[in-house]
């Protein structure tokens, strides 16, 4: 799995002209499922995303997590994190896992974040979504499951 997270002073997901996941400071995370994955690979984001520390604290320092600034998630599916662009110019999405696959782990992951006590909004999984995002710093990582 891949997640692309940023530290976001606010961020929402639109769908059909309505806002279906609204936060202000925290993590947007867009979430990517690989063929092959396993709810080892979204444990493993889980419990990195919910402990990373890239909220900066009295000193600068980026040394917070989300849940230590009160902060909230945002979750939005993405299957083109696994599109390649390799071959050609139109990108192949051969690597992305197929929709019943992918949204099972999705929802597990929604599920198990939840868990950390930090508030989740999400996005709508298969659906055309218009993002926004103020990025805060900006700061954004990739992460990829083992």
């Amino acid at each position: 799995m891949r997640a692309v997270v940023q530290r976001v002073s606010r961020a929402s997901v639109t769908v059909d002209g309505r806002i279906s996941g609204e936060i202000g400071r925290g993590l947007l995370v867009l979430l990517g499922v690989r063929k092959g994955d396993t709810a080892n690979d979204a444990q493993y984001l889980v419990d990195k995303i919910a402990g990373l520390r890239i909220f900066t604290d009295s000193n600068g320092k980026m040394n917070l997590s989300a849940a230590d600034v009160g902060g909230a998630l945002l979750v939005v599916s993405q299957f083109t994190l696994y599109g390649s662009t390799a071959r050609g110019r139109r990108p192949s999405f051969d690597d992305a896992a197929p929709q019943d696959e992918a949204r099972t782990l999705y929802e597990y992951f929604l599920r198990e974040m939840e868990r950390h006590q930090l508030p989740v909004r999400a996005g709508v999984f298969q659906a055309h979504m218009e993002v926004s995002l103020v990025n805060d710093g900006p700061v954004t990582l990739v992460i990829d499951s083992p």
